[in-house]
């Protein structure tokens, strides 16, 4: 549906005022009269959704020093000049300067008219594409957070644009710790609807009844809206739905049902029912279970992951080495090794307090990883074990590491990379080849 644009009018002559906001009235149009243009900055700012008419002559600041103000709130704020024959000169270099066109009075009404239709048509297709360029950003940043390139995690990149541009619920199945709100969050993120409500809120975290009036309402006078209402239009992300009481699913999925299709408020719900001997299938009604469960998203387990393991945990650390100031450790292979045979049953929650308790260790010059990691698996309990590799497998992930260590260092100085590695640039470029190095990534 296409946004309402608005038409502010300002001129100090009340009359002119009138008439051309009761003309573009009668032409379909939104108008708000300012009888000054200190008034109207009140009400313009960036992203205004509409365009302003504006007079040239008028006491106290002039049009020509409101087009100023104007275009240095929001330059492509459409501005349309209203002048008299001796200022047409004016309202040339009013164009100059950044309006977008004049009238000479006395000027025909159907001109206007065609003016602002074209004023309005410009600005709605400004506004739109800052948004997609907004919507897109913030897709890119959400999708940027998934680090890996193991082949588990390309395809669930693959997934989360397939599913975000469907629309359907979708039920995200995973370990815990393995990202499933953030999984959530891109989804929202790629789909048509970016730019509106993502709302999360976890099923597990009230008692029935009060979950009931946060989902649903009612809500007491001068309260937040129920949530099913402040995700109107957008995403409400339902975490542990396997927490929700079955008379809290039939309202679900009678409020799913009543919405129709396509849904006016898309579900994703996730649950994390692993390692306690029960499916989702177990804890939700069926009818429940197949609406939202037509499209699903599986997450891989940290331990399945490969290389993203050291990947992340050189991520990981470096972002805590420059939260804490110190520097970040610097791994050996045999630590490298340990890290990826580790069997991570927090999966990536576990190795961020890892990497964090590994900058801290690093700070004081003591510990050591492998105590970690002994430390946080005795902490977790009796943990799935993972399976032994390749050594060769082994040495690659490490000299992956090593080069996207010592090229982020050198911001993509291969001279400088050659030299710490003691390697000649021919196997340099062969190494990053054969791993999906690109120096253009450092720079």
């Amino acid at each position: 549906m296409a946004r309402m644009m608005k038409v502010a009018i300002v001129d100090d002559e009340e009359d002119m005022r009138q008439s051309i906001s009761q003309w573009l009235a009668l032409s379909g149009f939104d108008t708000e009269a300012y009888a000054s243009a200190e008034d109207a900055l009140k009400a313009i700012g960036a992203d205004w959704p509409g365009v302003v008419i504006s007079d040239i002559r008028m006491p106290g600041m002039d049009g020509m020093a409101f087009l100023k103000r104007l275009m240095g709130i929001d330059s492509g704020l459409p501005v349309i000049m209203i002048t008299g024959h001796g200022d047409v000169p004016m309202a040339v270099e009013a164009m100059r300067l950044g309006a977008m066109d004049f009238m000479e009075k006395p000027f025909n009404p159907d001109r206007m008219t065609e003016l602002a239709k074209r004023a309005t048509n410009a600005r709605r297709m400004t506004l739109d594409n800052r948004a997609l360029r907004r919507d897109l950003a913030e897709g890119a940043q959400v999708m940027g957070k998934l680090i890996g390139t193991s082949p588990a995690m390309e395809r669930l990149r693959e997934d989360i644009l397939d599913l975000g541009q469907a629309d359907g619920h979708v039920l995200i199945d995973g370990e815990t710790g393995t990202g499933k709100t953030l999984v959530a969050h891109a989804l929202h993120a790629v789909g048509p609807r970016a730019g509106r409500k993502f709302v999360v809120v976890s099923c597990a975290a009230y008692s029935e009844d009060l979950l009931a009036a946060r989902l649903f309402g009612p809500v007491e006078e001068g309260g937040a809206l129920p949530l099913v209402e402040e995700a109107r239009g957008g995403t409400l992300c339902l975490e542990d739905i396997e927490a929700l009481s079955q008379p809290l699913q039939a309202r679900l999925l009678t409020f799913i049902n009543d919405q129709g299709s396509p849904a006016e408020t898309r579900i994703i719900a996730i649950c994390n029912t692993h390692g306690e001997g029960r499916t989702v299938e177990d804890a939700l009604r069926p009818d429940l279970y197949y609406r939202l469960a037509a499209l699903k998203i599986l997450l891989p387990p940290l331990r399945t992951r490969g290389e993203d393991i050291l990947t992340l945990f050189t991520r990981m650390t470096e972002q805590f080495a420059d939260e804490y100031g110190c520097e970040a450790p610097q791994i050996t292979a045999q630590e490298a090794a340990q890290l990826l045979q580790a069997p991570w049953p927090g999966n990536v929650r576990q190795l961020i307090n890892v990497a964090e308790r590994a900058v801290l260790q690093n700070r004081r010059g003591t510990g050591s990883i492998a105590s970690l990691l002994m430390a946080e698996n005795e902490e977790a309990g009796p943990a799935m074990t993972t399976e032994g590799k390749p050594l060769k497998e082994y040495v690659e992930s490490f000299e992956k590491m090593l080069i996207d260590n010592t090229m982020r260092r050198h911001k993509g100085s291969i001279t400088a990379v050659m030299d710490e590695l003691c390697l000649p640039r021919r196997t340099l470029n062969e190494k990053m080849a054969k791993y999906g190095l690109s120096r253009g990534d450092y720079l």
